[in-house]
Formats: C-alpha cells, sequence, structure tokens
C-alpha cells in the first residue's frame, strides 16, 4: 500500500500559509529571499495596520462610540500579530509534528484505516470552505462599505485608524484605502488559517485515534498467543506516540487558543453593542452581523475538533481498553 500523505491531504493551508510567509521550506527559517519576504509582508500587513488602528484609540479614547467602533476590530487585529509571534517562535515543534505525521506508526495500514482518516480529513476540509465563507464576506463588506453609503466622498477609510499624515487629499486617501484593504485581507487570510492548521492537528489526533481504535478492535479477531502479543504492544507503543504528539499539539497552540477564546469573547461583546449604534440594514450593520459570525464559527472550530478528539479517546478509554483486558479467549 502506498504511503499516506498527511501533507497532501492539507495542501490548500499550507500553501495559503506559505503565500503569507508563514510556512517556510521545511518549516525553518534561514537567511534567504523567502525569510525576507515574510519579515517584510507581516511587518507591513499585520504589525504596522495594527500600530496605526491602536493608535487612533488615543485620539478618540473620549467618545465610546467612536472607541468602540475601533476597538472590538483592534483587539482581533493585535491578537493577529500575537499569533503569528507564537506560530513563528513554535515554527520547531510544527516541524516536529509534521515529521511526526511522516513516521511509520502513524501510517493507516488498512483500507478501513485509510477510510476513516479520509473521513475525519475530509470533515476538516468542509470546515476550512464554511469558515471562509463569512469571514471573506465580511472582508468584502469592510472594504466597499464607503463607497456603498456614499461616505467616501468624505474621505471615509474602511477602518479608523491614525496616519502621520493628511489621509484626506488625493492620492494619498486612495492609497490608504488601498493598503487598508490589502492589510485586511492578508491579515486575516493569516489568521484564519493559522486557526485551520490548529484544527488541523487536532483532526489528525482525532484521525490516530481511529486507527488506533482500529486496531484494537483487530486484537479480538487474533488467532494465538503471540500474535495478540505483538499486536498488543505495537498499540500501547502507538497510543504512548500519540500522546507524546497531542503533547506537542499543546505546547505549540496553547497560547494561541487562550488568547483567541479571551479576544473573540471581548470582540464579540463589544460587537454586538456597536451593532445597536448604527443603522439597521446598512452596510456597516451586515459587515458588523457577519463579523458576529465570523468569530463564533472562529470559536466554534476549536469547540468542534477538540470535541472531537474528547469523543474519539473516550471510546478508547471506557469501551475499548476494558475489553481487551477482559478478554478471555486471547492469551498474553
Amino acid at each position: 500500500m502506498d504511503k499516506f500523505d498527511w501533507k497532501l491531504k492539507i495542501h490548500i493551508n499550507i500553501l495559503i500559509l506559505r503565500l503569507v510567509g508563514l510556512w517556510p521550506k521545511n518549516n525553518l527559517y534561514k537567511s534567504n529571499f523567502y525569510t525576507l519576504y515574510a519579515f517584510i509582508s507581516i511587518n507591513l500587513f499585520i504589525n504596522a495596520h495594527n500600530f496605526f488602528q491602536a493608535a487612533n484609540i488615543l485620539f478618540v479614547y473620549k467618545d465610546l462610540a467612536a472607541l468602540t467602533a475601533i476597538i472590538f476590530v483592534t483587539f482581533t487585529d493585535l491578537l493577529s500579530s500575537v499569533k503569528a509571534y507564537y506560530y513563528v517562535r513554535n515554527m520547531n515543534i510544527l516541524r516536529r509534528l509534521m515529521s511526526d505525521l511522516e513516521e511509520e506508526m502513524f501510517q493507516p495500514k488498512r483500507v478501513e484505516q485509510r477510510l476513516l482518516v479520509q473521513q475525519g480529513l475530509d470533515q476538516w476540509r468542509l470546515t476550512y470552505v464554511v469558515f471562509w465563507v463569512p469571514v471573506g464576506t465580511t472582508l468584502l463588506l469592510w472594504a466597499i462599505f464607503p463607497v456603498m453609503d456614499g461616505s467616501f466622498k468624505e474621505y471615509r477609510l474602511p477602518f479608523s485608524a491614525w496616519y502621520p499624515y493628511n489621509t484626506k487629499v488625493s492620492p494619498f486617501y486612495e492609497i490608504t484605502y488601498v493598503y487598508q484593504v490589502i492589510s485586511i485581507w492578508f491579515l486575516a487570510t493569516a489568521n484564519l488559517n493559522m486557526d485551520t492548521m490548529v484544527a488541523a492537528l487536532m483532526a489528525c489526533v482525532g484521525c490516530q485515534c481511529e486507527i488506533l481504535c482500529d486496531k484494537m478492535k483487530r486484537l479480538f479477531r487474533c488467532d494465538g498467543g503471540t500474535t495478540f502479543g505483538s499486536e498488543l504492544v505495537d498499540c500501547i507503543r502507538h497510543h504512548k506516540k500519540i500522546l507524546s504528539f497531542a503533547e506537542n499539539c499543546n505546547i505549540f497552540f496553547d497560547k494561541i487558543v487562550l488568547g483567541q477564546f479571551f479576544t473573540s469573547s471581548v470582540s464579540l461583546a463589544l460587537a454586538m453593542f456597536q451593532l445597536t449604534l448604527v443603522q439597521p440594514l446598512s452596510s456597516e450593520f451586515y459587515s458588523l452581523l457577519f463579523y458576529v459570525g465570523s468569530v463564533s464559527v472562529q470559536i466554534f472550530l476549536y469547540c468542534w475538533f477538540g470535541n472531537e478528539v474528547e469523543v474519539k479517546v473516550r471510546v478508547l478509554v471506557e469501551v475499548l481498553y476494558p475489553s481487551v483486558l477482559n478478554s478471555g479467549y486471547c492469551l498474553l
């Protein structure tokens, strides 16, 4: 049977992470053009964009409505910088995780196991596509709502931000407008794909639990003590390898997930408050509505795949392990 390529199954995620500078060759930043590209693009389109938005808070903090309109987006954007920092910082752990997936122990050996893995990764792929719907809609509305409501005539930008020049004159207004649109698309793309990579890692843990479940079910069909013993030892080794893989996953994304839940909770509350201040059925209203949907899906992403892992582990612990230990027709 051909070797199962785990990276190929999540290639769209890897490709886009590479485009935004977060997936160097062999998961290692070196002194090359790609590292320079990553440094410039992340600082120009994520960190600089966040700085200009955050700086504007100093000028509007006395206006509650204006402050709320800025801060709920700024919170989410600043988290992207933090996530990118920890993502790059833990790149060695990610490289180790990708290497572990290629090991023989993690390979599905039977057709049934491949089908189980394929189902789990297909679920992730569907979630990836669905996640893009509210995110893409939100980004589009943010990009065009000054045009839709005519406020571009007053030189209104998609996002309120401070710049060290006058943005209400041409061509600075047009340049800044395009810069903000490119920045928010770049930032959101990086943010979304970091989230889905975390979900992909959790999906891989779940798939390994499925493979281990299949192995343990086959123990009941063993043809002798020697076969049972060798198969059981293989299951134990696989189990220990899964635990090690899951622990490294937690080390890789624990701070990312903590920051995401905290920031998303605050941003959701502020966005819901902002909904009460804008004109109903306006383009800004719809952009806020889709933003709330995007953040909700973002939180759901972690909860869903984390719960899937928990359910599969519970099957192992509560059903299969006692059955194997209490089986009377196989001898160690």
